[in-house]
């Protein structure tokens, strides 16, 4: 699996997530769309595969998925509950070159679980072979879709009444880094507040992705805060901002039918082109994972303008029990067991206060925590650096790290191993908090206004917690909690281990 596509809400309160899938390789190729369903974002339900490709010469890549509650569309007589897909079609050619990449709609209406091909496709076509991942949202009184012209670093934003008939409305292009080749466009109105939490109305914010040529190499999701009204988008600034700091975190979609006094929530693909077809979980028969689900909203803080804030959506579906609650951790090394957590997945938190000014911090202190094996002694570490004089290994800065180079299980010269964002400490406070799985962790600094996200593999999992606090005064307060995590799938599995249903049987008809 990889990019998630047509992700939605139903009025149900059904989460569905679809998403790119081969059900006839652990490699990209032979594009579908799988499916599953939750009820919370966690315990997913796998169903059979949603949309398959019309011809042997034809792919389904990304797009996005609609509830057409008014039958705007005609498609859908004397129900509310019809699923309007709309998603790119790949042609390879005879002679095996790349074809054009239209868009194309299927519908549903037994509430997104069969789809049926529209027989009128495609609805829209420029002729391009690089014209890719439709993401339709409703505004007011029209449908809108935004389209990846993606190698010419365009988002296409084309207006409807019917989901059926486009014209196209206006361009944003050429903003922030345009690596390669822009894809996966959303749009999404979110709540922004001020630095003291104060809500002062909302915004627009554009997301892109790009594969290949971002800055940590290969594949980054980027944002644009901005104004929107129903046809043009206007960028706040030119700037490029990141939505994670890690190299794993690609694809971004945001959920259709989330409410709108709820923060929009996210979900993306936790992987990076470089290496994501080669990755070692093939061994196990499988290749390709989501991450946590996320809530956003937008700020804009004193001292580097705006920041989008991502946080993990409700992990009470999954919290276990509590295996650490320390405080008054200063100067001290704690060593946290947490090999009897069934699921090998941890939640953790880390928070500091009393945090001098940077300048007025005249000997360097840090913070740093590690996950680590004992037996195999892999591990993967992180820390930060609140500020202080310059020193050998110290630039004077407020760095945060992340380091995968301890785990021994996959090894690519694309595998970058450090990654660093430099995280202020705001109101004399600091704070971390994350979730270890058995490959991925994914990490939120100051309650979500950065995060890293990236993949390791290690040859046994990471079952203890180090966390060090060198040469911090008796002033400054740290204190932690690390919380078991419920397996999302100790109800489905069989006694062999693997999930029931986590592989698709379908008849495929060409």
């Amino acid at each position: 699996m990889n990019d998630p596509c047509g992700v939605f809400r139903d009025e149900s309160g059904t989460w569905h997530l679809y998403y790119q899938y081969n059900p006839t390789g652990i490699v990209f190729g032979n594009q579908h769309w799988g499916h599953a369903t939750s009820k919370d974002l966690y315990h997913w339900s796998n169903q059979p595969v949603a949309l398959i490709p019309p011809g042997k010469n034809l792919a389904l890549y990304s797009g996005s998925a609609v509830v057409d509650k008014n039958n705007t569309s005609g498609l859908f007589p004397n129900q509310t509950n019809g699923v309007v897909a709309i998603y790119t079609l790949s042609e390879t050619l005879a002679d095996g070159s790349a074809g054009p990449q239209t868009q194309a709609l299927a519908y549903s209406r037994d509430g997104g679980f069969n789809f049926t091909h529209y027989e009128h496709n495609p609805i829209i076509d420029i002729n391009s072979q690089h014209f890719r991942d439709p993401k339709v949202m409703y505004y007011q009184d029209h449908w809108v879709i935004l389209i990846a012209y993606s190698r010419e670093f365009t988002v296409g934003i084309f207006t409807s009444t019917n989901l059926i008939n486009w014209t196209h409305a206006s361009n944003f292009s050429h903003h922030g880094f345009e690596g390669f080749q822009w894809e996966c466009p959303n749009l999404v109105r979110m709540g922004h507040y001020n630095d003291e939490g104060q809500k002062q109305g909302d915004a627009w914010v554009m997301f892109l992705s790009i594969h290949p040529g971002a800055p940590f190499g290969g594949t980054i999701t980027q944002y644009y805060p901005g104004n929107f009204n129903g046809t043009h988008f206007e960028a706040a600034d030119s700037i490029a901002r990141v939505v994670d700091s890690g190299k794993d975190y690609y694809a971004m979609q945001f959920f259709n039918g989330v409410p709108s006094n709820e923060d929009p929530v996210s979900i993306a693909w936790a992987s990076n082109w470089l290496y994501a077809q080669n990755v070692p979980t093939n061994q196990e028969n499988w290749q390709g994972t989501m991450t946590l689900p996320r809530q956003h909203f937008v700020t804009k803080t004193t001292d580097i303008g705006w920041k989008l804030v991502s946080k993990p959506y409700n992990l009470q579906h999954v919290m276990g029990e509590t295996v650490s609650f320390q405080q008054n951790l200063n100067n001290r090394i704690l060593a946290i067991d947490f090999s009897n957590v069934d699921s090998n997945a941890v939640y953790w938190e880390v928070n500091v206060t009393g945090v001098p000014e940077r300048d007025k911090i005249s000997t360097p202190m840090s913070l740093n925590f590690t996950f680590l094996n004992p037996n195999t002694a892999e591990y993967v570490r992180a820390g930060y650096h609140f500020g202080g004089h310059l020193s050998r290994d110290f630039a004077g800065d407020t760095p945060f790290f992340l380091d995968r180079g301890g785990a021994r299980g996959f090894d690519s010269v694309f595998f970058t191993d450090k990654f660093s964002i430099t995280s202020t400490h705001n109101k004399n406070e600091w704070s971390v908090s994350g979730v270890l799985d058995r490959s991925i962790i994914e990490v939120f600094l100051n309650g979500g206004i950065d995060s890293a996200t990236i993949t390791y593999f290690t040859l046994e999992p990471l079952t203890v917690m180090l966390l060090s606090t060198p040469d911090m005064p008796q002033f400054m307060r740290v204190s932690m909690r690390l919380v078991g995590l419920k397996s999302s799938w100790e109800s489905s599995t069989s006694p062999g281990g693997p999930v029931h249903g986590s592989q698709s049987e379908i008849t495929l008809g060409h």
